[in-house]
């Protein structure tokens, strides 16, 4: 693993996943793997579903892959639910098929949120008062345990981050599909872009490092908007066309 590109959080935004893709081929990047949070969204997890898996990626699952196909309960007429029915059988094997954390060739590792948690964030730290701070070292010291590998790569809060870590570098690529979110765990609180364009990134090993190039590039972000309205998600069809949480 010379050199690969990194995606994570598609949510089912099929038009952004396609101009990544495209994106990656233009560059002559023949490498790519996935960190997770593959189709969950109310746009097109069924042809989401259906691309990634003929490319079969080196994947992890996420904590909203692994909500499509729990017991979970799933309120009447929520994505939740649509998603579960769009998808067949196949792809919720598929989904079930994909491991927690994966080992790649030389010194990679990859997960969606920490290594022992696909909910948690890895580099970023809620506030009581729901603002968004760096996590401090000690915090990521404690989200990272034993774990230790030259490379460790990450997804979940969909903002692209780079960070040095006793001898580790961490990357989260940000977010194919979603630029901008509200949650309210452990408070309520938002993740934002402050701009609709699909990220991922780029990682090389050279001889004493790896560079890291975070890209950032424009896709059909009106016709994800409109499935998403179609699919009675104005929030988010507001999140997709300007990559903030709420307007």
């Amino acid at each position: 693993m010379e050199r690969f590109a990194v995606i994570a959080d598609v949510h089912g935004n099929r038009w952004a996943l396609e101009a990544v893709l495209e994106d990656i081929a233009w560059r002559d990047v023949r490498r790519i793997v996935n960190v997770g949070d593959h189709l969950f969204g109310p746009l097109d997890p069924a042809g989401t579903a259906r691309l990634l898996m003929r490319l079969n990626l080196p994947s992890v699952g996420g904590n909203q892959d692994r909500e499509l196909i729990d017991d979970s309960p799933a309120e009447p007429g929520s994505t939740k639910e649509r998603n579960r029915a769009a998808l067949t059988p196949h792809h919720r094997e598929w989904l079930a098929s994909l491991p927690f954390k994966k080992e790649l060739p030389g010194g990679v590792l990859m997960f969606h949120g920490t290594p022992s948690h696909d909910d948690m964030y890895l580099l970023e730290t809620v506030n009581p008062d729901g603002t968004v701070s760096p996590a401090s070292a000690i915090e990521v010291a404690e989200r990272l345990g034993t774990t230790q590998a030259p490379l460790l790569l990450c997804g979940h809060t969909h903002i692209p981050r780079l960070a040095e870590f006793h001898g580790c570098t961490i990357v989260n690529p940000g977010s194919v599909g979603l630029q901008a979110y509200a949650d309210d765990s452990p408070v309520t609180h938002v993740m934002e872009n402050n701009s609709p364009h699909a990220r991922y990134a780029i990682v090389e090993k050279q001889t004493t490092h790896w560079r890291v190039d975070h890209i950032a590039i424009g896709y059909d972000v009106e016709s994800a908007a409109a499935e998403a309205e179609r699919n009675a998600r104005p929030d988010w069809a507001w999140r997709l066309r300007t990559g903030r949480a709420n307007s």
